[in-house]
């Protein structure tokens, strides 16, 4: 699996999300809590290495795939276990929650 944080549109999403465990950020570059929420998830993938991958995709870039995940508030952040929604959270979060909801899909 990718090693830090990657990032997914419309033509890798599918391959990337089919199997395994998927943190997946849906941001935006304007948005000032999404800048904060990217050197958290960078930890994240440190801390979970190949356990999960850590991908994000820009709404303003993909917004076929926040729809698909009726995305309304970024950053938010949904676990993905072989391509299905498992998780969903909205708003900025820390490092010890993200990699707990991994470990927990595992």
């Amino acid at each position: 699996m990718a090693e830090g944080v990657i990032d997914l549109n419309g033509s890798n999403y599918e391959e990337a999300t089919k199997t395994g465990v998927v943190l997946v950020d849906f941001w935006a570059p304007w948005c000032g809590p999404c800048k904060m929420q990217t050197p958290i998830l960078e930890k994240v993938a440190a801390a979970v290495g190949d356990k999960a991958v850590i991908a994000k995709v820009n709404v303003d870039e993909a917004p076929d795939l926040a729809a698909k995940f009726g995305i309304r508030s970024i950053p938010t952040l949904v676990i993905l276990k072989d391509g299905e929604n498992k998780q969903q959270f909205v708003g900025l979060k820390q490092e010890a929650e993200l990699v707990s909801a991994i470990e927990a899909e595992q």
